[in-house]
């Protein structure tokens, strides 16, 4: 499985410059590749970054996560999504859990990943569970 150079270049704007809030990532079949799908801008929030996921297919997305440390320090992390619906076919579950790691592999810099296959293992709580 190919991927796309713009997958990397969005990934390294989030990661260094901060300029996406999170980023969609579809496998297109067809071309045999990892493409871009979505880009979120930074004032967007996690509502609109779970509602971008569709309900009944699979995806990959990064999201850069901000939180409050006990000590009241502000801090980030970039979570890695692995959304895998139950309602999506099984040909594609197949093809997103085969090209998962080598695709984690090209972004350098996912903090915490998330297996997920309905929002609630991937809600807020979740996040706040895993950043430390």
């Amino acid at each position: 499985m190919a991927v796309h150079d713009d997958c990397k270049l969005k990934f390294m704007e989030l990661k260094a410059k901060r300029t996406h809030r999170f980023i969609v990532f579809k496998i297109e079949e067809k071309q045999k590749q990892v493409i871009v799908e979505k880009l979120g801008e930074p004032a967007e929030t996690y509502e609109d970054f779970s509602s971008s996921l569709p309900a009944d297919e699979c995806r990959y997305a990064v999201y850069d996560f901000d939180y409050m440390t006990e000590e009241n320090v502000p801090k980030s992390r970039i979570f890695f999504i692995a959304w895998s619906p139950d309602t999506s076919k099984v040909r594609s579950k197949m093809i997103y859990a085969s090209s998962k790691d080598r695709f984690k592999r090209e972004l350098d810099g996912i903090q915490v990943e998330l297996q997920a296959t309905d929002p609630t293992e991937m809600g807020l709580d979740v996040f706040k569970s895993r950043v430390n």
